[in-house]
């Protein structure tokens, strides 16, 4: 191993699996930056890679951006977080120094690392635009990579905003990316697909319906649109869809063991709030116009309804060189009747995609008791493509939103199998 975590484990150690509860944590106190500690449930690596009120102050935090955005480089030497200033930062991933703010990302600039140049990221325009643009980290130097507007289709020809909504990526090859489209006022207009490699329009849809979001699957077989009308998967040109679920939620997209396209989310609607996954390629397409089609077949991962307790979570599927696996982190679970913590409450575990799922619990992520605005302390995780590294974020036990750090967990490599 290399990084922080490099002579950390014994040859002998191994993740733990199962489903076990836990026991009940005390408050400790905020660990040191760049110093390795173990985990004290599970026994793995985990370290506090930012400092916020030194590194870049004013700034109220520093935390990983999102679940669906992969946080780290190519080689796991980099990766960046959001600041409450708006800025993005880079730091190196092996000593945790911080580096330098990543000159022209600001907001919703979207990044998006190149999947095998380390030095390379993808980013549009705050809220997006009409182009996009790469960024070398190392030199600082900026490229326009595409520009949409000469071959939009007539619908599109207002737009002005041309973006995922912050919370879509790529295929997994940085090759097809999908898009909507908005003009000047955040009117959706509609859908687009894009090939970076011949630099060309693949597919368009017209629609005035705004999303939560879209993205491309791992494989850039299927855009996929998520909002309270359904969340969908259409073809690369918009002839075919398949509808994955009646509404929104917290979910990602994975590849699955045998290659294909994993939808993973949860349904509170359903009887036991199931967290679930979805084969996108085995599922039957229809075409594109065809009305109130059912929904995709899914299989159950667990139930988050237990005995009377709830859960929020956030799903990353972007560990893409470990198919099949995906990390999960719970977060504001409520106690059983009985007062028991349910065995997934407040912690981060990979999962596998598979009818007996076997898990691999990994950290409690301590953050708990922020109540105001609450939605910057959670523990949003990011795992690397081989899924030896997890950034998370945590109040540490703080009940002050401003004060969020973003932490490592680190793993042997081949520890998930």
């Amino acid at each position: 191993m290399t990084g922080p975590c490099a002579g950390f484990y014994p040859e002998s150690f191994a993740l733990p699996e199962g489903r076990g509860a836990g026991p009940s944590l005390a408050a400790s106190p905020k660990p040191v930056k760049a110093v390795p500690f173990s985990e004290s449930t599970f026994g793995t690596c985990m370290v506090r890679t930012t400092d916020h009120r030194v590194e870049y102050p004013p700034a109220a935090f520093l935390r990983e951006d999102y679940s669906r955005r992969q946080a780290f480089n190519a080689d796991n030497t980099r990766f960046f977080v959001f600041g409450s200033n708006g800025y993005w930062h880079l730091y190196d991933a092996n000593s945790l120094a911080y580096l330098h703010v990543l000159d022209g990302l600001a907001g919703d600039a979207e990044p998006q690392w190149h999947p095998t140049n380390p030095n390379l990221l993808y980013y549009v325009p705050n809220n997006g635009g009409t182009v996009m643009y790469s960024l070398d980290v190392s030199t600082g130097a900026r490229q326009t990579v595409a520009d949409f507007r000469g071959q939009l289709p007539a619908w599109a020809q207002n737009a002005a905003h041309i973006w995922t909504k912050s919370e879509g990526s790529p295929s997994a090859d940085a090759r097809y990316w999908g898009f909507m489209v908005e003009d000047g006022g955040y009117s959706t207009l509609g859908f687009i697909v894009w090939d970076l490699a011949q630099n060309r329009l693949v597919g368009s849809r017209q629609n005035t319906y705004r999303p939560d979001h879209v993205s491309m699957t791992p494989s850039g077989r299927w855009f996929t649109s998520s909002g309270f009308d359904g969340t969908w998967a259409w073809s690369p040109d918009f002839t075919k869809k398949k509808k994955l679920h009646h509404t929104t939620e917290h979910s990602d997209l994975a590849i699955g063991a045998n290659g294909d396209d994993m939808y993973v989310s949860l349904d509170y609607q359903s009887n036991g709030g199931d967290v679930f996954y979805i084969d996108i390629d085995a599922c039957p397409a229809v075409p594109a116009d065809a009305v109130n089609p059912p929904e995709c077949p899914r299989t159950v991962l667990f139930p988050t309804y237990v005995n009377g307790s709830t859960t929020a979570l956030h799903i990353s599927g972007k560990a893409y060189a470990r198919p099949g696996w995906v990390i999960i982190t719970p977060y504001g679970t409520a106690l059983s009747r009985d007062g028991t913590m349910p065995w997934y409450g407040n912690k981060v575990f990979a999962m596998q995609l598979a009818p007996q799922a076997r898990v691999y619990e990994l950290a409690y992520h301590n953050s708990v008791g922020v109540t105001p605005l609450a939605y910057w302390s959670e523990p949003q995780s990011s795992v690397n493509r081989d899924l030896t590294r997890i950034l998370f974020n945590s109040s540490w036990y703080g009940t002050d939103q401003s004060d969020i750090e973003a932490y490592l967990i680190q793993l042997p490599p081949g520890a998930v199998h």
